[in-house]
């Protein structure tokens, strides 16, 4: 059924000047960076699948579910009117309504089901597009798609993973044998360690029967109303890993308990929570003492999630930025005709660019079956989830920006995107956590991560002169001594700076590649975007931008 236009002709004025809704656009067609890179990374057979998600995730439906499921934040029910436990969280409608269509679309197992290259970069895709309409619902269908290797580890009832691949959302708290299909959460982090998981004191008891008895506490559970979590405690012999079901495998409630819910900045639709474990039931992953093992594996496909998230904020925002200047005119010219304006929305899109190619490659190397690439995963989502996550915010601010007044008002998308920009930086480890994990990986001589980065650079030798010059300082640099530790967010800048500038100049027209390079490493701009030194030929970057694919 048509729209009924508002009403623009008022009593005491008419409403004028203003862009045409937004919805309606098919997220994806309208992207050519991020088509061109899945495709090229994964595959021509992600072109179906992410038109249809694009479509959906662009509706005017798809939209106001998001704006819903933020504005009506979920609830804890810690007792029912009886005065009995129950630990239980309460969504609004459009928050089940929402994480049953990103089920549906299989962002949760794609990269596990589809038996053929390019699964995790389907993932990755559909993630960032399924984002730009609703941020929350992608924790748990990331920590979902990412639990798979450590249910693998051995340990769990083989039902867990049978009823995650290929399964549909299932909000019901029922035994696992009746269930549509799971989620599953993380809780790692107590409150005197944080991201210092060893400084953990929750301890797990082995019983007769072989499952563990866990007594503690985590200072954040994500995702709460997840079907199980997989979480850390320490046994006589040291640190592991446990998979804590919601409902015991004899049918009742397990003793996880919810102590509060966060009261977050942003990813409101999600609720992320404290808990305490009375006792609860636990079944071990892989061996005592491997928690580390097993949860590394995990935490290394949620960093795939985390930059995908990432890229599908900063592509929202970018998309709502566009439209509105656009549909504007200031002082007798559409806002996007006006000079300055087009140089800021230029170095917004060129920088859009180089992280929708950078989160792609990065989940070609998930699906490498060669230790090269899963040295250099290991290597570049750290990187990737350094750079990319510390620069959303500032991305977001420039685009709300765009917006004037209009951008900053909570009837406007972009609060609430800005809310969300800073949470990929937090999660999986912040900033120093993840420059410190990347000098680590590369002074590992078994890993050869410094080899396969160089030779990912190499592939683009000769491209820009620019390029070459800083590729060849900075692995030199690199080859000669082991960066301090003081030293490592500046390593880690480095490395992303010129691995984007390398798939730019592989891939990217070469307007994109040369507004890049020129800005971001030969210093030829300011700190701010848009702050170009002298004349440089924008209109292709701005032309591509707006022209959507049919």
């Amino acid at each position: 059924m048509a729209r009924i236009p508002p009403t623009s002709l008022l009593p005491t004025h008419e409403v004028t000047n203003q862009p045409d809704d937004f919805a309606g656009t098919n997220l994806y067609t309208a992207d050519a960076a991020l088509r061109e890179a899945a495709l090229r990374e994964g595959g021509e057979w992600l072109d179906e699948s992410l038109r249809e998600l694009g479509e959906q995730a662009g509706s005017a439906e798809m939209l106001e579910l998001g704006m819903l499921a933020n504005r009506h934040p979920p609830e804890l029910l810690s007792f029912d009117r009886y005065g009995r436990r129950i630990d239980e969280v309460r969504f609004h409608p459009a928050y089940h309504e929402l994480m049953t269509r990103a089920m549906d679309c299989g962002i949760h197992d794609v990269a596990w089901t589809v038996n053929r290259p390019g699964g995790h970069v389907a993932h990755a895709a559909r993630l960032a597009l399924f984002t730009q309409a609703e941020a929350g619902t992608m924790c748990p269908m990331s920590m979902t798609y990412a639990a798979v290797p450590a249910l693998r580890a051995g340990g769990a009832d083989a039902r867990w993973l049978e009823k995650l691949l290929g399964g549909r959302y299932d909000p019901d708290l029922a035994p696992i044998a009746t269930k549509r299909g799971i989620t599953i959460g993380m809780a790692m982090t107590e409150k005197q360690g944080g991201s210092d998981v060893r400084a953990n004191t929750t301890r797990a008891y082995r019983q007769d029967n072989g499952s563990y008895r866990l007594i503690g506490h985590k200072w954040f559970c994500s995702a709460p109303m997840s079907d199980g979590f997989l979480t850390l405690a320490y046994t006589e012999d040291g640190l592991s890993c446990f998979l804590a079901p919601r409902v015991t495998p004899d049918g009742e409630r397990n003793s996880i308990q919810i102590m509060r819910l966060k009261d977050k900045l942003g990813n409101r639709s999600n609720a992320s929570s404290e808990i305490e474990y009375h006792d609860a039931y636990g079944a071990l992953l892989g061996e005592e003492g491997g928690g580390i093992k097993v949860i590394i594996d995990m935490v290394h496909h949620t960093r795939l999630g985390t930059i995908a998230g990432t890229l599908g904020i900063m592509r929202m925002a970018l998309a709502q930025a566009f439209h509105h200047t656009s549909g504007r005119r200031v002082f007798q010219r559409t806002l996007i005709d006006q000079p300055l304006m087009r140089s800021v929305l230029a170095d917004l899109a060129v920088e859009y660019e180089a992280a929708a190619a950078l989160v792609m490659r990065v989940g070609r190397a998930f699906d490498g079956t060669d230790e090269s690439e899963r040295a250099f995963s290991r290597l570049a989502v750290a990187v990737a989830k350094y750079w990319l996550t510390k620069r959303c915010p500032g991305f977001v601010y420039e685009c709300m920006e765009c917006l004037g007044g209009a951008g900053y008002v909570e009837e406007s998308m972009m609060p609430r995107l800005f809310r969300e920009s800073p949470l990929n930086a937090i999660w999986e480890g912040s900033g120093n956590v993840i420059a410190l994990d990347i000098l680590r990986t590369l002074a590992r001589k078994s890993g050869a991560a410094l080899e396969v980065y160089a030779a990912e650079l190499a592939l683009a030798g000769g491209g820009d002169e620019r390029l070459d010059a800083a590729a060849a300082e900075l692995l030199s640099i690199l080859d000669r001594a082991a960066p301090a530790e003081a030293e490592a967010r500046h390593v880690a800048e480095k490395l992303a700076l010129l691995l984007q500038a390398a798939l730019l100049v592989r891939h990217a027209p070469q307007a994109v590649s040369d507004l890049f390079i020129g800005s971001r490493i030969a210093g030829q701009a300011g700190h701010s975007y848009g702050a170009f030194a002298g004349e440089v030929p924008i209109k292709p970057v701005i032309d591509r931008q707006m022209s959507a694919v049919a």
